[in-house]
């Protein structure tokens, strides 16, 4: 068994094999690295421009909406496999959360539970509307963010978007 560390969003994953993305915050495998090879991409200790520190606060926003969206759905869920696709995107959007408000040093703001419809086609179709938005902002995040690190941080984001539309583009066919 080894040890791989994500370099987004700092946390280990113990297998015999690199997974695809990270387990936690969705990463691709590119920003997974072994151990020993691991490097933080996502540094703390550096100071924020104030369009970065406006990005991840919008960010934050979005991620903490969404996952309480994620869970409302997945309580409503018609199929145990909805449910837990629903919970686990919930914590993935909470990861990415996590991440802004280390950035940010600021306290997780209170998840919201809001309504969401009863059936499962109209919660993929919000889904897909939600990530289709954070993607595309991520995107123009990364191009006007002006440290290295948080540019990167918002390429590796919309990735993780992207692959959850994929996610959600299989259920509905």
């Amino acid at each position: 068994m080894k040890t791989f560390i994500c370099e987004i969003c700092g946390d280990a994953y113990l297998g015999n094999e690199k997974p695809h993305s990270c387990p936690f915050c969705g990463a691709r495998a590119a920003f997974i690295k072994e151990g020993k090879e691991a490097a933080a991409v996502v540094t703390i200790k550096d100071e924020l421009s104030e369009i970065s520190r406006k990005n991840l606060q919008e960010t934050l926003a979005l991620e903490v909406k969404a996952s309480g969206l994620y869970l409302r759905m997945s309580a409503n869920a018609d199929s145990y496999e909805v449910m837990k696709m629903y919970d686990r995107l919930s914590k993935v959007e909470l990861e990415h959360a996590n991440i802004c408000i280390k950035l940010l040093k600021i306290a997780m703001p209170e998840v919201v539970i809001e309504k969401t419809s009863a059936t499962d086609k109209e919660n993929f179709e919000k889904t897909l509307e939600l990530e289709d938005t954070a993607a595309a902002l991520y995107r123009e995040f990364a191009k006007t963010s002006t440290e290295k690190h948080v540019k990167i941080l918002f390429a590796a984001l919309a990735q993780a978007e992207d692959d959850h539309i994929e996610l959600i583009k299989n259920y509905l066919l």
